[in-house]
């Protein structure tokens, strides 16, 4: 079983002046420690689950070109990109940019938007639901798009592009491979089945996290999907404990998800900026993952 770091809290010692130090030493271990990928979210503002609105939140895309400086192995992503907070030929354009950058290390992160208060907040746009959805099949096919040989127009019912054009290519062959997050029954693992490289499902509660995979196995064969050829990534949360009490815990649990059939955890260390947890991560728990 792969790893996956999702950083999500920016609210460390030392501060904004700091900041940048801190997050390039934490990607740096973590490649180091063998992590596959790492992530950042695409918040302006900071989430209710892990703190209030005015902490520290760091613009996403302006954030993983950071890492691909400050890192040579681990894939770089969104967790995941809101299609509605960027136009997708911008969102394209960026994502080839990161590829270019990092050698070919991105992975495109994206799913339908939820945060209507920062989007209200600063302005962004947050259409309804149903539009946010529209929009998003219409972003991953203009992204397919302008990551190929066809540099022709795109006439969506949302996005009218003139002329899809993009150079330089990403490296990533075929193409930079793209993760939708979410795991509604409805749309989003339809979506999944339809067009997603991988997908990214809570896996906080198993049993809610194997009936989605259900329905995702239903999805893909209702699309003529083989379903084994999508990557399952298990969004969780790296618990370890103040003295590494949960660590066997943990390490039990993210076997449970390799045992459904994930191939990727995906997670926030909690206390990631300190060093003790990092050290209990990169030596207890990520050689344990890689014996499933």
């Amino acid at each position: 079983m792969k790893v996956g770091l999702h950083i999500s809290d920016f609210t460390w010692d030392g501060g904004a002046p700091e900041l940048r130090f801190r997050l390039a030493e934490i990607a740096q271990r973590a490649e180091l420690a063998g992590v596959d990928r790492i992530s950042v979210m695409d918040h302006v503002w900071q989430i209710g689950p892990i703190g209030p609105p005015d902490h520290d939140m760091l613009e996403a895309y302006t954030a993983l070109g950071w890492l691909a400086a400050k890192t040579e192995r681990v894939k770089l992503l969104t967790m995941v990109t809101a299609v509605v907070y960027r136009e997708p030929g911008l969102l394209a354009k960026a994502m080839s940019t990161l590829d270019v950058l990092s050698g070919g290390r991105a992975i495109l992160g994206i799913g339908a938007a939820w945060n209507e208060d920062e989007a209200r907040g600063l302005g962004l746009p947050f259409p309804p639901t149903a539009e946010r959805f529209e929009r998003l099949e219409e972003a991953i096919l203009i992204c397919k798009q302008m990551w190929s040989d066809d540099d022709g127009p795109f006439d969506g019912k949302h996005y009218r592009l003139a002329r899809t054009l993009n150079a330089p290519q990403p490296l990533a062959r075929p193409r930079p491979p793209i993760l939708i997050g979410g795991a509604g029954e409805k749309k989003t693992l339809k979506l999944v089945a339809r067009y997603a490289d991988a997908c990214n499902i809570a896996a906080y509660d198993l049993a809610v996290t194997a009936h989605k995979l259900d329905v995702l196995r239903q999805h893909c064969a209702d699309e003529g999907r083989d379903y084994d050829e999508i990557e399952k990534t298990g969004q969780t949360r790296f618990n370890l404990g103040e003295n590494g009490e949960n660590v066997q815990r943990t390490i039990e649990g993210l076997h449970e998800l390799a045992e459904m059939g994930f191939t990727v955890a995906h997670g926030s260390l909690i206390g990631v900026s300190k060093s003790r947890q990092f050290d209990l991560f990169a030596e207890r728990v990520i050689p344990a993952l890689e014996r499933f």
